[in-house]
């Protein structure tokens, strides 16, 4: 499967962590390791939650990243 740029974008300064979704597309969790500053964006289907602590973010999106399917791709 060919993914478009929009579903595996480059990597943010920011970025802790990247999973992959079940059809590969990236959920990063981005922030900062520290606080409740760390936060996931899925960019298969365009999910993200709020400001939360790493441990938090890090479940939230691995759980996230078991289930979802979505690989958004932009047409035309």
């Amino acid at each position: 499967m060919r993914l478009s740029p929009h579903t595996n974008p480059p990597e943010p300064n920011d970025l802790l962590i990247r999973f992959h979704n079940q059809t590969d597309a990236a959920i990063d969790i981005t922030g900062k390791e520290h606080g409740h500053s760390a936060r996931w964006h899925c960019h298969g289907c365009g999910d993200r939650s709020g400001e939360h602590g790493l441990s938090f973010a890090r479940s939230d999106a691995n759980e996230h990243a078991t289930t979802c399917r979505a690989s958004h791709h932009r047409l035309g």
